[in-house]
């Protein structure tokens, strides 16, 4: 922003105008249509209704009896309220057809965003100053509420503006140039307004997302008990209230800009708009222009002023939404760009092997990689454990495995072919995953296990997949069952344990029938009784497919046919349980730690 000259800022309007017209087609057509012809109609009666009131305003400043003069110029009057009947009835249709466009309009810009950010390679979250561009993008998602209302009435008032300064410039176009001085500094204003506007919404974005973070913990009923219980309302409080205050202050700071721009704006438009007047009175009372046309000139003067002080708000407003329009387009551009495009080829199934060569993976901004120089051969009936401190790479190794993330050097591949050059949903369709942090999502329970699924005639799997897990007997005692809804908050539903969540989480993985099932740490929060159930589960379905099982207690590797221990990245002991808990290493070490209680 701090390049860009002003003419440039004034010269995005038309594009932006004409971006909007676009978008505004994309969604109904037929409504456009009817606001072109709004607007049409719109100009063509506003110059009707000058030509009539010039020429009724002969008859009436011109000699006879009253009732003579108004009978003259009966005719003339009628045509102007004929014409303002016009413009108002205009003007309803315009509202009609803006209120059929604006909710699609929103409506489509936010499924846009949602999918841009669900579409992107999953390491994009990873890097500085994405979530922030997200924010900028959502703001341009609400600016279009107005965006449509904005780019009419600017075009509206344009088109009301030719046709009040054609009669004005019939009459004498001197008085055209004092017009355009009179409200061009009003513009100038409005622009450099807006323009000190983004400014402030652009540094506030980062305080802004943090706050609202911070307003969802504190305010979240899955943290009410934590957040009152461990005495942390005044803390989050102070920290609220201070993003808010360094928000507030420099957006205060801004305030004498937009006072001084304001000030001088408006006194630059009144010198001029006084000069108009008087070169106004000056023709008509040096005899340059008739009375009747003196008369016909201030109601034209009225109009073309009212225009123009229209389409120079108008374009401000435009402006400023073309801020935020830019924001959501340079977003879903870079969406666009970051989403999988690693080749045509598909996985195919069944997965009969995987394999990892010489892999690293390095986050963006991270100095030491989270994988580094990983090579490992899994095979379709195998159950493989990894093991390892936090930090260790365990989890990136698994999404490396599974095509979430691609390896900066090395390969990955499936069946042979390399994940970087094989469709992702392809890969997917075949990836069952039961992250450490799971969703929990506000659905009835049967969706939160076949989300992402198609739906089955009966309820036969979804079933299977709860006994898989231990759960029939707490899905029996909800309400509704499978129906049940799982948000306490919301339309009386019901909350679960987190441990039979974390069972609903497993049961979601076990569903999806996959050739590649990756657990991680899927039984942290569950009984005794159901842990041995959902380890026995995996071990009856191994042979269908290749799972892998990430997890700290360490007597649950032994229904692993090979271990794998990771330490800063990288393998430092593999072999099956009862070798490496003898083998005087990390594994043996690890697993004397978790008896030592």
């Amino acid at each position: 922003m701090a390049d860009v000259s002003f003419t440039r800022l004034c010269g995005r309007i038309p594009s932006v105008v004409t971006r909007i017209a676009r978008m505004s087609w994309a969604v109904d057509r037929a409504a456009v249509v009817l606001l072109l012809i709004c607007l049409v109609t719109t100009g063509l009666a506003a110059a009707g209704q000058l030509a009539a009131t010039s020429r009724a305003m002969g008859p009436l400043l011109g000699g006879g009896s009253v009732q003579e003069r108004l009978h003259a110029a009966l005719p003339a009057l009628i045509v102007v309220a004929v014409m303002a009947a016009l413009v108002r009835t205009t003007a309803a249709l315009s509202a009609y057809g803006e209120r059929r466009i604006t909710p699609k309009l929103t409506t489509e810009a936010d499924t846009t965003l949602v999918a841009s950010v669900c579409k992107v390679e999953a390491a994009t979250y990873h890097e500085d100053g994405f979530h922030d561009r997200q924010e900028a993008a959502e703001m341009g998602v609400l600016r279009t509420h107005v965006m449509v209302g904005d780019a009419q009435q600017l075009v509206s008032s344009l088109i009301k503006l030719v046709t009040a300064g054609g009669v004005l410039s019939l009459i004498d176009p001197l008085l055209l140039p004092f017009l355009l001085l009179a409200v061009l500094p009003a513009g100038v204003g409005a622009v450099l307004t807006a323009r000190v506007d983004y400014e402030i919404h652009f540094v506030n974005i980062a305080d802004r997302n943090v706050r609202g973070m911070m307003r969802w913990w504190a305010t979240s009923p899955k943290f009410a008990d934590e957040v009152r219980a461990n005495s942390m309302t005044g803390y989050l409080l102070h920290w609220y209230r201070a993003l808010s205050r360094r928000a507030d202050a420099r957006t205060l700071a801004a305030a004498p800009r937009t006072l001084r721009i304001a000030l001088t704006s408006a006194a630059c438009g009144g010198v001029f708009l006084v000069g108009t007047w008087v070169a106004l009175y000056w023709l008509a009372a040096a005899g340059r222009i008739p009375l009747a046309t003196a008369a016909t000139a201030v109601v034209a003067v009225q109009t073309t002023l009212g225009a123009l002080t229209q389409v120079v708000r108008s374009a401000g407003y435009v402006f400023h939404t073309s801020l935020y329009l830019g924001d959501m387009a340079d977003f879903f551009d870079e969406a666009a760009r970051r989403a999988p495009h690693r080749g045509a080829q598909r996985a195919r199934t069944p997965v009969e092997e995987v394999r990892l060569e010489e892999a690293v993976y390095r986050y963006p901004g991270k100095e030491r990689p989270a994988v580094d120089g990983v090579s490992l051969t899994l095979r379709r009936g195998q159950i493989l454990a990894l093991v390892g401190t936090n930090g260790s790479g365990k989890t990136t190794l698994t999404r490396l495995i599974a095509g979430i993330l691609l390896a900066d050097k090395g390969r990955v591949t499936w069946n042979g072919t390399d994940l970087a050059e094989t469709d992702a949903e392809s890969v997917w369709e075949r990836t069952g995953l039961v992250p450490q942090y799971f969703a929990q999502w506000p659905l009835r329970l049967r969706e939160n296990i076949t989300l992402g699924q198609p739906r089955t005639p009966d309820d036969g799997p979804v079933w299977d997949a709860v006994d898989a897990v231990g759960l029939r007997e707490a899905v029996e005692d909800l309400p509704g069952g499978l129906d049940t809804l799982l948000a306490r908050e919301i339309f009386s539903g019901v909350e679960l344990s987190g441990g039979q969540w974390q069972r609903v989480a497993c049961a979601r993985g076990l569903y999806r029938t996959p050739d590649l099932l990756i657990m991680d740490e899927p039984t942290s929060q569950v009984d005794p009784q159901g842990e041995h159930r959902i380890f026995e589960t995996l071990k009856a379905s191994a042979a269908d497919r290749i799972t892998i099982v990430v997890t700290h207690r360490l007597e649950n590797t032994r229904i692993a046919d090979h271990i794998i221990v990771m330490e800063e990245g990288r393998i430092t002991e593999q072999g099956r349980y009862d070798d490496l808990a003898h083998a005087n290493g990390t594994f043996e070490r690890l697993l004397a730690l978790s008896q030592d209680r």
